[in-house]
């Protein structure tokens, strides 16, 4: 079986998957599944991709470590908001307009397995990469160290801050959220570089590449910021619309002295 033929694999299986995700919510009304299983399905390309690859060993066993790590990591922490806080508001905005009709969710659910696959082409260079180099092998690893534990963190920081019922309504300035509206889409953006360094060498080294670039055009133009900062519009109002004046968007840095925060200080 050639590369391309385990990422078809790889798609058909998480196409099943989807399905069966499709099935999940139709009946729990919570399209939130869909995020969980979209970064598991990547957790097992990843997996699938350095089993079956043809490259070296070092670079595919860091794929499966990594890549599987990532993936299901992310899918964790995505199943504990499914399970806990019921279907997101992002989600709930599109039942409002879609309604609960099964035909339209399952073309979206298996939108998700294609995109599964288009963001595996970063996987399949680094398990073709027969002649990687100790140094990029270490960049990757510590560019994935730096990304999954600074994605980490923002989660946690976030998940503490929601849970003290003295917040609702309000928006999380502290810690990396101070410096980034969105901490954790920098981080998880940050993080698809490890796979350009791990692929260095490789015959198609060219796609790994495409990891970082797709994930900052979805996180910043389409799934990802748009969405999130509409549903923190609708539910915090002003209060989000000064930590926009306040905050940079995406990449961290010193946020600006706004009313609000100078009242705070």
């Amino acid at each position: 079986m050639n590369a391309w033929q385990t990422l078809l694999l790889a798609w058909l299986a998480v196409a099943v998957a989807m399905a069966l995700g499709w099935r999940w919510q139709q009946r729990r009304r919570n399209a939130g599944i869909v995020d969980v299983l979209w970064s598991a399905g990547l957790a097992f390309a990843a997996v699938l991709l350095a089993a079956l690859g043809g490259g070296a060993f070092a670079p595919r066993l860091a794929l499966a470590v990594l890549g599987g790590t990532w993936g299901l990591r992310l899918a964790r922490h995505l199943w504990r908001r499914v399970r806990g806080d019921g279907e997101d508001g992002r989600y709930r905005q599109l039942r409002a307009q879609w309604g609960d009709g099964g035909w339209r969710w399952f073309v979206f659910f298996q939108f998700q397995a294609l995109l599964v696959a288009l963001f595996a082409l970063p996987f399949l260079a680094v398990a073709g990469n027969r002649h990687p180099q100790p140094e990029w092998l270490l960049a990757g690893a510590l560019i994935w160290l730096l990304g999954v534990a600074g994605e980490a963190i923002a989660d946690a920081q976030l998940a503490r801050f929601r849970a003290e019922p003295a917040h609702r309504g309000r928006t999380c300035r502290s810690g990396l959220w101070r410096y980034s509206r969105h901490p954790n889409y920098f981080f998880e953006w940050l993080h698809w570089f490890a796979y350009v360094a791990l692929a260095h060498g490789a015959p198609l080294a060219l796609l790994a590449w495409l990891g970082p670039v797709l994930m900052f055009g979805f996180l910043r133009w389409l799934s990802g910021i748009p969405w999130t900062e509409a549903q923190a519009l609708r539910t915090r109002g002003e209060d989000y619309r000064d930590y926009q004046r306040a905050t940079p968007m995406l990449f961290p840095w010193f946020p600006r002295r706004t009313r609000a925060t100078r009242s705070e200080s």
